[in-house]
């Protein structure tokens, strides 16, 4: 059933944008890029961005060139990974981010010169723990919506891996402290559900890049794999030497091994390009993946199996991968096997119709949501930029 297109006149004044953005991987970042474009359609304007950095990741060079706004990078909480660089260590992560407090203090006080210097109508907040801290304890007088397909962990009606109580509510509590003070959650979804709205949760669909939308699929003989922690290499490479006859091309953030790699005949790890990623997409035959939302989503528009492999350690992943099931994007499993994901090639069902109809449908919403948010909040800087 198709989904019908909303409707609506443009609204009459233009607002003034402030984007918070994790820094941990592309998902976030090509988020925002999307909605900017979306927003700049509509007549409005993002002042500047805001992006949480670590020593472990650097800003990759896309998001600040296709985002078009001042990008101010700040020091934000990371996860720390495991010797083999594959894992995320939980209690280290908290440790090592503990005796950095006096950074992430010094970064909330960037955050709100930031928004003196901007005075936005309304912060968007990809998933940045700080955005949360910062409107907790500075309280601006400014309204703030959180963006992000981790929204829908807080929707009563979400699926959660079974058992696993601690890291359930150790990712909620997460998700809950980047929400605090903020007036509406979009929770990015895979397909159509519910809203939930004593939560404040609206439920739309995801924000993928204007690119893909003119790419024509196509099947060719080689899979597509990316990897967030490049220790998973070892895995790939593995497989491959115990089946030479297959094509993997793979993309990584490890910069000191050139634009390309090949360590043997048909396998190539490429440092992450966006152009390149979706031209390999588009012409790839499955795709495999650490669990990561906005990719799987890409690969599902494009009408391509996939196979995720959550990072250990991330049950923020092993979600992804559960509710990326439920939504018929193909499988899950623990290891870069592909094995697995060749066996289950003949039994996978195209579902890129119903998705890429549920994907249309978002533009209007999305922008509609957020104009009406800060419509009804009544922002003093809204009104007094208005006045002047």
């Amino acid at each position: 059933m198709l989904l019908p297109v909303l409707c609506r006149k443009k609204m009459k004044e233009s607002l003034r944008f402030l984007f918070i953005v994790q820094g941990e991987g592309r998902g976030h970042m090509t988020q925002a890029i999307s909605l900017r474009d979306l927003l700049i359609e509509h007549g409005h304007e993002v002042a500047a961005v805001l992006v949480g950095k670590s020593e472990r990741r650097q800003i990759p060079e896309f998001f600040t060139t296709k985002i078009q706004a001042p990008v101010i990078p700040f020091d934000s909480p990371n996860f720390i990974t495991d010797k083999q660089g594959k894992g995320i260590r939980l209690g280290a992560t908290l440790w090592q981010n503990s005796l950095k407090m006096s950074k992430f203090l010094a970064a909330l006080k960037q955050i709100d010169e930031q928004v003196k210097i901007h005075q936005p109508d309304i912060i968007i907040n990809f998933y940045d723990l700080l955005a949360g801290l910062y409107q907790a304890f500075y309280k601006p007088t400014i309204p703030s919506i959180c963006v992000g397909h981790q929204y829908l962990l807080l929707h009563p009606d979400f699926k959660f891996p079974r058992k696993k109580f601690l890291e359930r509510t150790l990712v909620k509590l997460n998700t809950q402290v980047t929400a605090m003070g903020a007036v509406k959650k979009l929770g990015l979804s895979f397909r159509p559900m519910k809203d939930a709205s004593a939560l404040q949760i609206k439920v739309v669909p995801p924000l993928l890049r204007n690119e893909l939308f003119d790419l024509h699929p196509q099947t060719e003989n080689f899979i597509l794999a990316y990897m967030v922690n490049s220790g998973y290499a070892d895995e790939i490479i593995e497989w491959h030497k115990n089946n030479p006859g297959n094509i993997i091309h793979c993309f990584w953030d490890r910069k000191d091994l050139g634009p390309s790699y090949t360590p043997m005949s048909g396998i190539t790890f490429h440092q992450l390009d966006d152009q390149k990623f979706l031209d390999f997409m588009r012409r790839c035959r499955a795709y495999v993946s650490t669990a990561g939302f906005e990719s799987i989503c890409e690969a599902m528009f494009l009408g391509k199996p996939v196979m995720m492999i959550p990072t250990k350690g991330q049950f923020e992943q092993e979600c992804n991968a559960l509710d990326a099931i439920e939504s018929k994007a193909g499988i899950s499993h623990h290891r870069f096997d592909f094995s697995i994901l060749l066996k289950y090639l003949p039994q996978h069902h195209n579902e890129s119709d119903h998705f890429r109809n549920w994907v249309h449908h978002g533009s209007e919403l999305i922008v509609q949501e957020i104009e009406q948010s800060v419509l009804s909040y009544g922002s003093n800087s809204h009104r007094a930029r208005r006045a002047s």
